[in-house]
């Protein structure tokens, strides 16, 4: 398989009619690959939430456009109940940023290795397609 303008082209097609505004293309030999390897056509205006693989890194390189990873620490933040009178405190889990990097072929900076357990998000500038490569089979939430 070849990685050419016109895959290029077809998924960011495809992901800007997709309500996610984004398009996979599957790179595993077969459904049995234990693997998770896989391009990613991303439209500006995709909402990925902030999330984390804890058992593995993730691989991430921007073949085209431009895209921003932001790693992020969990914090939790404690609410106060309606009155000061009240004892009860309610945990919350919070993200404090803790480093954004501006992914593009053209600005010379095409990717990066996320560790384990480090919480994540992307934001796309422009339309991008990205390789994404993790260890273990997909497992959906």
């Amino acid at each position: 398989m070849v990685f050419d303008k016109e895959l290029m082209a077809e998924l960011l097609k495809q992901a800007s009619v997709s309500p996610r505004k984004r398009q996979n293309f599957d790179l595993r030999n077969s459904p049995a690959d234990t693997s998770q390897r896989m391009l990613n056509a991303m439209q500006p205006g995709t909402a990925v939430p902030i999330h984390r693989h804890e058992n593995t890194a993730e691989t991430v390189v921007c073949l085209q456009g431009r895209l921003e990873e932001v790693l992020y620490e969990e914090t939790t933040s404690r609410l106060q109940g309606d009155t000061p009178a009240e004892e009860e405190v309610e945990p919350r889990k919070t993200f404090k940023e803790i480093a954004r990097y501006l992914l593009s072929p053209d600005d010379g900076v095409m990717g990066m290795q996320i560790p384990a357990g480090v919480w994540h998000t992307v934001n796309v500038l422009e339309p991008s397609v990205i390789f994404e490569a993790k260890d273990g089979a997909y497992v959906p939430r």
